[in-house]
């Protein structure tokens, strides 16, 4: 009978070298914050990290929504405890048979195709798909102060095991003109609807920080300035999921519609430092 030595010595080398150049520059970067390795907060800055209740509308002051401010420059925050179970299985139930493999639009010709750099399922939910998706639309809407009629339809996305979204932006490099205006990702907020025992970290690259899956929480920030340039802050990745599976429900927020729900400042470096800020002149301290 052979033993373990003798099969190893029949098995020819593993050879899975790296692309030397796969077009992504950042890859040592991203890969490093996938595995936790992130820059450490400086304590003047974590100092201005707190938790809040969110009681800014008459229905939230009956039921308020937890707040934690991960990060100030740019604004980054985790709305806590937002979807149930049962609101996550009605979800993953209506979404399931409509999932298909992800894709991304060709910056040459605007098509939609499938890439190696994003590994995923997704589908659409509109409100008439099930009252859970309206209800969680209008969820968005009291977490956020940004108006939904603009935004885009629930998306729900499964990343299996070896799931990733590459390093990328969620803003359009340049406006796209669609039927009643200007149409430019302004926002993301992203629902985790399970945790994976390994993996599949939302990562800022040019900030070196983190954010890894805890079920029932929303990740929030903004793409654009609020004088609507996209903020270059926020390029971000999905990391691989290394064990078990990661299921998301994505909002994306236009610009379009938010006029006085989000307007400009008096300055382009405006910015807010809580979610719903509409302070005209507020500007960091470390900023000249």
């Amino acid at each position: 009978m052979l033993d373990g030595k003798d099969m190893e010595g029949d098995l020819p080398p593993i050879i899975n070298k790296r692309v030397e150049n796969d077009g992504i520059v950042e890859r040592d970067a991203y890969e490093a914050l996938c595995r936790g390795e992130i820059n450490p907060i400086r304590p003047e800055e974590e100092r201005k990290l707190y938790c809040y209740l969110k009681m800014d509308n008459p229905f939230l002051k009956f039921a308020p929504i937890k707040v934690e401010i991960l990060r100030h420059e740019p604004l980054a925050v985790l709305f806590k405890e937002v979807l149930s179970d049962k609101e996550i299985d009605i979800i993953k139930a209506v979404a399931t048979p409509r999932l298909r493999r992800a894709t991304v639009q060709n910056a040459v010709t605007g098509e939609l195709e499938t890439a190696s750099y994003r590994i995923s399922k997704s589908a659409w939910l509109k409100e008439e798909d099930h009252t859970v998706v309206a209800r969680v639309n209008k969820r968005i809407e009291d977490m956020t102060n940004l108006i939904q009629s603009t935004s885009e339809d629930l998306q729900v996305a499964n990343y299996g095991l070896g799931g990733h979204y590459d390093p990328h932006f969620d803003f359009a490099q340049a406006d796209v003109i669609i039927k009643g205006g200007v149409k430019k990702k302004s926002d993301k907020l992203k629902i985790e609807m399970t945790q994976p025992e390994r993996g599949g970290a939302t990562v800022f690259n040019n900030l070196g920080t983190a954010v890894f899956p805890s079920k029932y929480d929303a990740l929030f920030w903004y793409n654009l300035m609020r004088s609507g340039e996209g903020d270059l802050r926020t390029r971000h990745a999905a990391c691989p999921v290394l064990l078990g599976v990661k299921w998301v429900a994505n909002k994306w927020i236009h610009e379009r519609g938010q006029e006085f729900t989000r307007p400009c400042g008096l300055d382009e470096n405006v910015q807010e430092h809580f979610v719903g800020d509409l302070s005209p002149n507020y500007r960091p301290l470390n900023r000249t």
